[in-house]
């Protein structure tokens, strides 16, 4: 571990260095790229620094244990400093774990309505507005790029853009099959089903290398429309690009100006496409992928929430709490914690 982290620090201190030379002064892209890179390892560096200074206090408190006079101060200074020790070595593990470098990107969420019809339809509505609350409560901002309704409410499909500050850091580990048992509006046996929504949640990419051929897409224009499918204005100026080579679609209508809202359908595209080729590459490259957390699996059941127990069960990590109502007023932080927790578990012990 101390050599990965002597590496790190005399790399700090190399872009310290770079930095303050004439040639990168005068270089703009140069800076930002070098200035990025020194704020990622600065925290391991001043981790590592308190832990150097713990070790020498050890050391010092160690050669005092001679002297009958120091010996209990000295005692006091090592137990201190070895639980200390110990702390930061932990901290230090943790923070030596490769970065996801999506962490601080925005998101495309999508969530369609899957098993149970329109129940299915309702639950997508309301994980929708969990999500939408628990951005607020973040501070993120929603945006919904495209959202077909469902016939008794909530909808078939749904998506949308929430833009702040580490959103896939924490999103990142709902992707997958949500599943709802409750007594549906549309029972009328007082019956307990259930259902089931898919969440996909994908990291913004920006400048993606893909190449797309005009000749590969299929752009249909059309009226936006509102809520109860009415139109928000009388020019054609939503728009649908189907990737003909592998059948994506994408859809946007949250501008009014048609080349703002290609422009968006494009990038929208350029994201899907890129997540369809990382996924492939983990595909083949793990063959244990859908074992993991967060892995984007669609067929993967994830978690389950209860109604008539008012409860939430993650299956990935076996983690249950009775406060369904509070979960989906978007009070998700105690199960993201727990994900989170459990990855970082994951990853140190090397699984």
């Amino acid at each position: 571990m101390e050599e990965r982290l002597e590496t790190i620090l005399e790399r700090f201190n190399s872009i310290k260095e770079e930095l303050m030379s004439p040639e990168v002064m005068n270089d703009f892209n140069k800076i930002k790229k070098l200035s990025k890179e020194q704020s990622d390892l600065q925290e391991t560096v001043e981790k590592y620094q308190e832990y150097k200074k713990v070790k020498e206090n050890i050391e010092q408190a160690k050669k005092l244990l001679v002297d009958p006079e120091l010996k209990e101060m000295a005692e006091m200074e090592l137990s201190e400093n070895t639980e200390k020790l110990e702390k930061i070595t932990h901290e230090l593990e943790i923070l030596l774990i490769p970065k996801d470098e999506n962490d601080g990107k925005n998101v495309i969420m999508e969530i369609r309505g899957a098993a149970g019809g329109d129940e299915a339809n309702i639950f997508a509505g309301d994980l929708l507005r969990m999500y939408t609350y628990y951005a607020e409560k973040n501070g993120w901002k929603i945006e919904i790029n495209h959202q077909v309704e469902g016939a008794s409410g909530g909808f078939a499909t749904v998506e949308c853009m929430i833009k702040g500050e580490n959103v896939y850091s924490k999103l990142k580990y709902e992707s997958g099959a949500h599943r709802v048992q409750r007594v549906p509006v549309t029972e009328t046996q007082g019956r307990v089903h259930t259902s089931t929504a898919t969440v996909l949640v994908m990291p913004e990419v920006e400048d993606v290398d893909i190449e797309i051929k005009e000749s590969d897409l299929k752009i249909d224009v059309y009226h936006s429309s509102g809520a109860g499918g009415q139109s928000v204005n009388t020019s054609n100026s939503a728009v649908r690009i189907t990737h003909l080579p592998t059948n994506t679609v994408v859809t946007c209508q949250n501008e009014r100006s048609q080349m703002k809202n290609k422009d968006q359908a494009m990038k929208l595209l350029k994201i899907k496409l890129y997540d369809k080729m990382m996924s492939e590459q983990e595909s083949e490259i793990d063959s244990e992928r859908k074992s993991k957390i967060g892995s984007g699996d669609r067929s993967e059941k994830i978690r389950t929430y209860n109604y008539p127990q008012n409860r939430v069960t993650d299956h990935r990590i076996n983690f249950s709490i009775m406060a369904l109502d509070r979960v989906m007023d978007g009070e998700l932080d105690s199960i993201i914690e727990a994900l989170i927790t459990e990855d970082l578990r994951r990853k140190l012990a090397g699984e």
